[in-house]
């Protein structure tokens, strides 16, 4: 067999395509182990094996305004993704999420006769909904995570499958920190977890609300915070804005689902993280809000009745969403005051979350 069928290109350019890409990349070398990989991802792909030509921390951001900042580094790694390609002879790609680079990517691949297996799929029946003609001529097989995107895409001629969402299989079903409360009783010391994203871009817009809406409820009731951290994320920004906060705010970076299980709350950014919270059973508000140039052109090309995946998923509005102008500290604090301090809401999007899994 010559060296281009051993080979593989991945390409993940955030911090949750670099956690499922290397679940699939070790499940791969598992079943073949002289299977090389390069391409583009974080420290988790790293681990599992993957050679990066660059870091997905470089160009991952959230928005119109701040995809432009990184622009001329995110052509600098696309023009080196495909000299390795043609370099190498490689015949096989595996493109991950991330659309706006991944979708160009798979034109250029189709034309060297690269075989283009996309997982995670851009959430195309959300908006611009033309893309399925895009994909359907340069993907040769699209991965979802849920079932209503396989239909969707047999509708538009796409081959496609449904491999079930990673994530059911990788957080785990913990005792949680309420079920230890008998019925009605609510905690003498909340414990609250601040998920502010997983890009820069992120942790900078909305973990200053969160910290800021901690406070106030720190002022109500006796109240211990968490803060997860992302890998992805450099520990100096987080030091940055922990800098001014009035409150006392535990610091975690490991066991993110043990730390989840013992939270009472959490204020979590809108993403994957959501479905993580929401498998663990912890009740949530989730939060975001973008430039406001990113956010009214989303208007105009979003058509969906929720943001968050777990309302998605769920087909409810089971957890509060504050969005935009909308997340204030004030409001943040009154979305979790309501939660700490009445049992019957908890014990109702509990019983939502619990179908999600």
């Amino acid at each position: 067999m010559n060296a281009a069928a051993d080979e593989l290109l991945v390409v993940a350019g955030e911090a949750s395509g670099d956690l499922h890409g290397a679940r699939l990349l070790a499940a791969l070398r598992r079943r073949r182990p002289g299977l090389e990989a390069y391409g583009l991802g974080g420290d988790e792909l790293r681990g599992a094996g993957l050679r990066t030509l660059a870091d997905s921390a470089e160009i991952s951001v959230v928005g119109i305004s701040e995809a432009l900042r990184v622009l001329r580094r995110a052509r600098q790694i696309f023009a080196a993704l495909l000299a390795e390609v043609d370099r190498r002879g490689t015949r096989h790609a595996v493109l991950i999420d991330f659309p706006e680079f991944n979708l160009r990517l798979a034109r250029q691949l189709k034309r060297r006769g690269v075989r283009v297996i996309y997982y995670i799929s851009p959430q195309v029946w959300a908006w611009r909904r033309r893309r399925v003609r895009t994909i359907a001529r340069d993907v040769d097989r699209m991965l979802v995570l849920f079932p209503f995107e396989e239909s969707f895409y047999r509708q538009h001629g796409v081959e496609v499958i449904h491999v079930g969402h990673p994530l059911v299989d990788e957080v785990p079903s913990l005792p949680h920190a309420w079920d230890s409360l008998p019925a009605g009783v609510l905690p003498r010391r909340p414990l609250l977890s601040l998920l502010p994203g997983s890009r820069p871009s992120e942790v900078a817009a909305l973990l200053p609300v969160q910290l800021a809406a901690a406070a106030r409820l720190a002022e109500e009731m006796p109240l211990a915070v968490q803060l997860i951290e992302a890998p992805a994320v450099p520990a100096a920004l987080f030091d940055r804005l922990l800098a001014d906060s009035p409150l006392p705010v535990e610091r975690r970076r490991r066991d993110r689902f043990d730390a989840l299980a013992r939270s009472h709350l959490a204020f979590c950014a809108s993403g994957t993280a959501t479905l993580e919270v929401g498998l663990i059973g912890t009740p949530l508000v989730v939060v975001y809000r973008v430039t406001a140039w990113s956010y009214w052109l989303g208007r105009a090309l979003v058509r969906l009745p929720a943001i968050s995946l777990v309302n998605l998923v769920l087909g409810e509005g089971a957890v509060p969403e504050l969005v935009q102008d909308r997340l204030t500290p004030a409001a943040l604090a009154a979305e979790g005051r309501r939660l700490l301090s009445r049992r019957p809401a908890v014990d109702a999007m509990r019983a939502a979350l619990a179908r999600l899994r």
